[in-house]
């Protein structure tokens, strides 16, 4: 019986909260299908650890957590470096404003370091303050601190028109 409520818990739960954790692994890798891979790799191990999860204050950032690091423990693994990502465009989902601006963004959040990435996503997409992000990542707040800075500089400097310098001669 303590089961079948424990099972019951934990699938209301991941009901509630999978679409959430799909767009934050998707803001972190890129990819829908990764982002799928990673939300059932962090879900699996949510539910190894459900009877200690089920009584943390924020399960949201436990289970935020959880991701993070599989993201980041995913991106030094040897075989994410050996596989070949295809040049295919990435799947796009609906967007009601700018897409050519989402889609630039997209492409520049892809191209920053995982551990700027997920700095970034944290504090901007996920709303965290800087030592809630510092927690989630298992790091000092001067760390997130100094990966944001960088990862909104790179960004910048991506996303910024370049502006052609046109010299007149008399």
């Amino acid at each position: 019986m303590a089961k079948q409520t424990r099972t019951e818990e934990f699938t209301e739960y991941v009901a509630s909260r999978s679409g959430w954790l799909r767009r934050v692994a998707y803001l972190l890798c890129g990819d829908w299908h990764r982002a799928d891979d990673l939300v059932q790799e962090t879900i699996t191990k949510l539910y190894v650890n459900w009877s200690k999860a089920s009584g943390v204050e924020n399960l949201d950032g436990y289970t935020r957590r959880i991701l993070v690091n599989t993201f980041l423990a995913e991106q030094r693994s040897p075989w994410w470096r050996r596989t070949v990502r295809s040049a295919a465009a990435p799947d796009v989902a609906a967007v009601g404003g700018d897409l050519d601006a989402a889609l630039d963004l997209r492409r520049a959040l892809a191209a920053l370091p995982p551990r700027q990435r997920a700095a970034v996503v944290l504090r901007y997409y996920c709303d965290l303050t800087i030592d809630q992000a510092a927690e989630a990542l298992g790091c000092s707040s001067g760390n997130v601190k100094s990966q944001s800075s960088r990862a909104l500089s790179t960004l910048r400097d991506t996303l910024t028109p370049r502006t052609a310098v046109v010299e007149r001669t008399p």
